[in-house]
């Protein structure tokens, strides 16, 4: 124990806070060359998520040998809603020559003009060959180069680019920037909350330079990690990173430094008291860290691969920052000393304004009647979770992704007013020669498909394309692959397979289905597994767990009441409840572990019920501040074009909030008051005697310092 106890004082150490100091900087030396590699090994494209036994991803291995993967389909409409002109018509076939001429064109892969119906639409059909295996700035200069040529000289006449390499330049575009944009909207965040939080000029530098330098040591981890490893990484997940790094490292220095001016106060050498801080904030901030990174790496059992890229990339994130929290940031605090708290100074011997601050009066009330405390409140969250029944997450449609429909979506929806809904992204189906016949057949005979192409038997396989006559991504495209695949799936010894755009979606639909039933009770068992062993208890681990679930199903029902009467979303990403449920369970445990770790350490020096009000006084102020502060950051995902970071944002915000207010001050605080002891069974705790809620001295002598936010 004492060995342990030194290990983790190191920090503290007169001549080792220099060392530390140091090392942390050797690392940002060797570190900073690499800021910003990670973003040109991101991987965003939909496809590669899929896994490999996905029937989609065997088709798309089928296409790849015949159709190079830098072969992108582009499809030109033009429009004029009183109906097109003859000079349209001269305009659209000079351009489709034009199209034609381009070196990245491949040569006989025009189709078109083909002109709608009602006369009022025109599509061209292009096969781009790109440099650089479609790289994302060899799609945005096609695309670019394409929409110039249609745009030009219009006249009134409307033209959009749409099909897979109109999508894939509009996606780019909605993720260039969001890293750089997140980094710095999350820096002001912790900058002006924790200049809220401490009230001093000096004080949140330490903070956020420790937090920076811990991105900058995790962004170079996650890179030798991925380039080593085959790692899947993207904008997301790299922006989750950013975000995550920043609130979660920001909570850890929060508690630490409360804990070190706490501690400054009952002793006049600052080493001493922040080796004391350390030895008793360790435990919280360590089984903190570890929920939130064995929740994380849950994620390395997904079947889609972006979303088990989630796993190492957030797991060494918090791992990083949470080093940093530990042994950079004391390091820091030693080195500049009282005078770094001005004007706010914590002298030795001052009095901790904490033990009759709100918090403490909070608690005192709630022990009148806890149990009608925590049973209304358990009621208004239930009420709350009701709205889930709202909730649509069965994923996005092009249209969907985007909070402003971009060209490309705006094509796709004149094509779907003019076209067969599917025109630009075929469904593709192969099987073997033999059955080729008997493909044609039962293709032609599936409802839902029109303009179906002769087998072409190519490379040992036979295969035919069909256009959808519904647009490409609503449900009753998926409900024609599922048909088309129940069909040609019964066709004798052809070993059939469904694949094209339409069927990638789907295939990444279903997977995220399967991953929500694997990962969750996952996560839900390590969490358990880490509250027995921190808690030493049965019955607190429990019923921590059922809070955070309530509290997830009722941020999740607030959610979808703003998601479709305030932010008019029709729907959510299919894997937005797991990402969700992930991050609001390993978050909202968080801070009760910082409650209840300071509930038992107080409870074992006066008892269960004074102990929970003592550990709500000491922890009240700091675990709010740390709250807001991850909020905060979370929020800033609400800034980002695309609906799914949006919806993400805004649920981990809430939902965070109302574990850090709602949750933790009132339903935790009142479950301890009403159960006492039994909270702590069969733990030591448990057979010590109840006793009442003291009046102040004794919870003055114990409680923290509560940071002024809150």
């Amino acid at each position: 124990m004492k060995a342990a106890q030194a290990i983790i004082s190191l920090p503290s150490g007169r001549r080792a806070k220099w060392v530390i100091a140091v090392f942390w900087l050797a690392v940002a030396v060797a570190a900073l060359p690499f800021w910003g590699k990670l973003m040109g090994i991101e991987n965003n494209d939909a496809q590669s998520s899929l896994p490999a036994t996905a029937e989609s991803t065997r088709v798309l291995s089928i296409q790849e040998r015949l159709q190079p993967p830098n072969e992108y389909s582009a499809v030109i409409v033009y429009s004029r809603p009183a109906g097109l002109t003859a000079a349209d018509r001269a305009k659209v076939a000079a351009d489709t020559r034009r199209f034609a001429e381009l070196p990245m064109v491949l040569p006989g892969h025009v189709t078109g003009p083909v002109i709608s119906r009602d006369g009022r639409a025109m599509q061209v059909i292009l096969l781009v060959d790109l440099p650089g295996k479609g790289s994302g700035a060899a799609v945005d200069h096609a695309a670019s180069v394409l929409r110039a040529i249609a745009k030009s000289h219009d006249h009134g006449m409307t033209a959009n680019l749409t099909g897979p390499l109109g999508f894939s330049a509009d996606s780019n575009n909605a993720f260039q920037g969001l890293l750089s944009t997140v980094f710095f909207a999350a820096m002001a965040v912790v900058i002006i909350l924790l200049l809220l939080t401490y009230r001093s000029p000096v004080l949140w530098v330490l903070p956020v330079a420790s937090v920076g330098l811990a991105l900058t040591a995790a962004q170079w981890l996650v890179y030798l990690v991925a380039t080593h490893t085959g790692l899947i990484v993207n904008t997301v997940n790299v922006g989750v990173l950013y975000v995550l790094v920043f609130g979660a490292g920001t909570d850890y220095a929060l508690l630490l430094t409360a804990r070190y001016r706490e501690e400054l106060r009952r002793h006049a050498d600052r080493h001493e008291a922040m080796a004391i801080a350390l030895r008793r904030a360790f435990p919280a901030i360590l089984a903190s860290a570890a929920t939130v990174i064995l929740a994380m790496l849950t994620f390395v059992v997904a079947s889609l691969t972006s979303t088990r890229g989630f796993g190492p990339v957030l797991g060494i994130g918090v791992g990083v920052a949470m080093l940093a929290m530990l042994t950079l940031l004391p390091a820091l605090l030693l080195i500049t000393g009282r005078w770094v708290f001005w004007p706010r100074r914590p002298e030795f011997g001052s009095a901790d304004p904490a033990g009759g601050g709100a918090w403490a009066r909070l608690g005192q009330r709630m022990s009148a009647r806890p149990r009608l405390v925590w049973v209304g409140t358990a009621v208004g969250l239930g009420i709350l979770a009701l709205g889930l029944t709202g909730l649509q997450a069965h994923g996005l449609t092009h249209a969907q992704a985007y909070r402003t429909p971009p060209d490309s979506v705006i094509g796709e929806q004149v094509l779907a007013a003019h076209f067969p809904g599917g025109e630009g992204e075929p469904v593709i189906v192969v099987s073997r020669p033999s059955a080729a016949a008997s493909l044609d057949a039962t293709v032609r005979a599936t409802r839902g498909l029109t303009e179906v192409t002769p087998p072409r038997v190519l490379a040992g396989h036979a295969i035919v394309e069909a256009t959808l006559t519904s647009p490409p991504d609503d449900s009753a495209a998926y409900a024609t692959i599922e048909r088309l695949r129940a069909a040609v799936h019964a066709i004798p010894r052809a070993n059939a397979m469904v694949g094209g755009n339409t069927a990638i979606n789907l295939d990444f639909q279903q997977a995220s289905e399967h991953d929500r039933r694997v990962i969750i009770p996952l996560v839900l068992g390590v969490v358990f597994l880490i509250l027995i062993l921190l808690l030493r208890a049965i019955v607190a681990p429990l019923i921590l767990i059922g809070t955070v679930v309530l509290s997830f199903a009722a941020s999740l029902g607030v959610s979808a009441l703003v998601f479709n009467h305030v932010f008019g979303f029709d729907a959510a990403d299919s894997s937005y409840p797991l990402f969700a449920f992930v991050f609001l369970v390993a978050l909202g445990i968080d801070y009760n572990i910082f409650l209840m770790t300071r509930v038992r350490e107080e409870a074992a020096r006066i008892g269960p019920r004074p102990g929970a009000v003592a550990g709500l006084a000491a922890t009240g102020g700091v675990i709010t501040s740390a709250g807001c502060v991850l909020a905060g950051t979370f929020a800033i995902l609400d800034t980002a074009q695309l609906t799914e970071l949006v919806e993400l944002g805004f649920t981990i915000s809430f939902g965070v909030l109302l574990d850090t207010i709602i949750v933790r001050s009132v339903l935790v605080t009142a479950l301890n008051l009403d159960l006492g002891r039994w909270m702590w069974w069969p733990s030591r705790l448990f057979r010590q005697p109840a006793g009442d809620v003291p009046g102040s001295p004794g919870l003055a002598q114990g409680a923290s310092e509560s940071a002024p936010v809150g």
